[in-house]
């Protein structure tokens, strides 16, 4: 069935193909691809839309000398199939597995590891400029879709480049012809003249001949840009100082390998745009590439089954409240940058589309452009993945909190997030929100719990976030009522002996069920910031040992504050902190991950009676 792949397992095997066999090896590959996702789950339509590209790539470059950086990176697994990593698809972001995305430990190919958006440019151009100065004549290549591009990063890459005059071409992965109109053989043709070296020959001629007069120069210059302005939307792409090259088929092999095939012996920054096809050659993944975009295990002949009703996620709930908050006042607006599905927010965008802002991958530029929606009275809901409001920190601080503004996070995916590892983790928040003057931090233990701390973060007239896990809680009913829930205070779940524990969010569940074999107090302590002090002085006062627990660093985390609370009152009693380890966690399932971290009920009983054990 493979007859081709199977004998591919380096890009040098690859390059000993005939240019005429690689079509077969792109239809093999993408049927691998199908079959293997649907066993793993994964990222498919985007996958599916890069393999000729892919293919393209390691057929012309010197591959791992010269460099190639993926964007995001969840497009990447036809490059680690064609790199040595066919067999361990098998064990695609699994515990012990390979990664999702690029990891530079995984593999020599894999050049630089990413996971958030917009960073291939300046990556790539930092390895061009690397290569200049060793005089190395290896190349440099960024990949990066049209969605990554709306990222400020890459523009400062962009604009960056041009000024270097490094030996960098930007691939430009047009997959939502977000950008260019349908692409046909007169581009083509252009995008091939136009990559060869008799045009930039030509180019750099007339250049050197009409420098004698700069008039015509200039004039020269401006002709060439208005013709090309004509056909292709490559002029921004000029002014930053790069050669535009296309829109060109990225699905059309003989296309790909001659443009690229120019564009590696051409000097200084080059841009490539390519127009490709989300989840192309698979046709329920062509009908639904958001839907396909990542998938859990499904059958590849019938598709992805429909979804069975059943306990509501955090996000789902997140999404409910929105439309029911927005219904109740007018001043809510909703923001997200670049995830309307992954966080609840299609009903809302659908019901109040001139509330709803989708900024694209801006996570900087979301938070101020809700201060400055704040400043003028309205009430900015910003959903937002913990992972991806780190980007945002600076404008956290100095354009939301210093000027204490009404802003509300809905901070998504708090905690470990399972098969997408590391970079997709909300180890932090907790940490870093908390230290933040003017800030309001809630961790809600189950799901209407959640809804009723965004209300009450909403009713705030200051900064506020609600930070809440990946996926479903324990089941609790949803009240649709809502209910201000008093700042600062928490709530005794448990009455016991010798050992109280202050459970942060997410942690409630194991927390009363580990109690129940040790015979402890529980509390579910709901605010991190401000923290409910008098609760824990009492419980500080009627028990040998306070236990925290939290899905969050142990660092600066929640389990610090109650820390500085006790020190700062000058009581003195036993403190043991439990939460993520200081190492990145890398993917796997959500449950054991959290048993392989001690925050399993089994966890919590062996970490509180080893304490007990070595210190009472």
């Amino acid at each position: 069935m493979y007859s081709l792949l199977t004998t591919i397992n380096t890009p040098d095997e690859l390059r000993q193909l005939e240019r005429a066999q690689l079509p077969q090896l792109a239809d093999e590959l993408r049927s691998f691809l199908i079959e293997s996702v649907s066993r793993t789950g994964g990222h498919l339509s985007s996958n599916l839309g890069t393999i000729e590209l892919t293919i393209a790539l390691h057929y012309i470059y010197n591959t791992p000398d010269d460099r190639l950086v993926w964007d995001v990176g969840h497009q990447t697994y036809a490059h680690k199939i064609l790199t040595g990593r066919r067999e361990a698809m098998g064990r695609l972001r699994m515990a012990g597995g390979i990664s999702g995305f690029p990891r530079r430990e995984e593999s020599p190919y894999d050049t630089f590891g990413t996971g958030h958006s917009s960073t291939s440019i300046s990556a790539a151009l930092g390895m061009a400029v690397a290569a200049r100065l060793e005089n190395s004549e290896r190349r440099a290549v960024a990949i990066i879709g049209d969605g990554a591009l709306t990222g400020g990063m890459a523009f400062e890459a962009l604009n960056n480049a041009g000024a270097q005059d490094a030996n960098l071409l930007v691939i430009l992965n047009d997959n939502d012809m977000s950008i260019s109109r349908p692409v046909g053989a007169l581009n083509n043709y252009l995008a091939r003249l136009m990559s060869g070296r008799f045009y930039a020959a030509m180019r750099r001629g007339s250049e050197k001949m009409f420098k004698g007069m700069p008039p015509v120069l200039e004039f020269a210059k401006r002709a060439e840009e208005h013709v090309k302005g004509m056909v292709i939307p490559g002029t921004l792409f000029e002014e930053f100082g790069f050669n535009y090259i296309g829109p060109i088929d990225g699905h059309d092999l003989d296309v790909l390998l001659d443009t690229l095939g120019n564009i590696r012996q051409l000097p200084g920054p080059q841009f490539l745009h390519v127009v490709t096809q989300k989840g192309r050659g698979y046709a329920h993944a062509e009908q639904d590439s958001v839907l396909y975009h990542g998938v859990s295990k499904f059958d590849p002949v019938n598709g992805i089954a429909a979804s069975q009703p059943g306990k509501p996620t955090y996000t789902e709930v997140f999404g409910k409240w929105l439309c029911d908050m927005a219904a109740q006042d007018e001043r809510l607006v909703g923001i997200t940058p670049a995830m309307c599905e992954g966080s609840g927010m299609v009903e809302f965008a659908q019901e109040y589309p001139e509330r709803y802002f989708d900024v694209g991958i801006a996570e900087q530029h979301a938070l101020t452009f809700a201060a400055g929606l704040a400043c003028d009275g309205f009430k900015p809901v910003v959903a937002i993945y913990s992972t991806f409001l780190q980007r945002a920190y600076d404008q956290l601080i100095h354009d939301i909190a210093i000027q204490n503004l009404p802003v509300v996070l809905a901070v998504d995916r708090g905690g470990l997030v399972g098969a997408d590892g590391a970079t997709h983790a909300g180890s932090f928040d907790l940490s870093y929100l908390r230290c933040i003057p003017n800030m309001t931090v809630m961790a809600p233990a189950d799901e209407d719990e959640c809804r009723q701390m965004l209300y009450t973060a909403f009713q705030l007239n200051t900064p506020a976030a609600v930070r809440y896990p990946r996926g479903c809680g324990p089941g609790v009913a949803v009240d649709r009522q809502m209910r201000a829930l008093p700042v600062g205070k928490g709530e005794l779940r448990r009455s016991g002996r010798k050992v109280a524990i202050l459970a942060f969010g997410s942690m409630l569940a194991p927390a009363l069920a580990a109690a129940e074999q040790l015979d402890a107090s529980v509390a579910n302590m709901r605010f991190v910031k401000p923290l409910d002090a008098g609760l824990v002085l009492q419980l500080a006062r009627d028990h040998e040992l306070l236990v925290t627990v939290e899905e969050n660093t142990v660092q600066g985390g929640a389990g610090s504050a109650a820390a500085e609370c006790l020190q700062q009152h000058g009581v003195t009693v036993p403190l043991l902190q439990l939460g993520l380890p200081d190492n990145f966690i890398e993917q796997g399932a959500h449950a054991q991950m959290l048993a392989d971290c001690g925050l399993d009920a089994a966890g919590l009983v062996a970490a509180i009676n080893g304490w007990r054990l070595g210190n009472l």
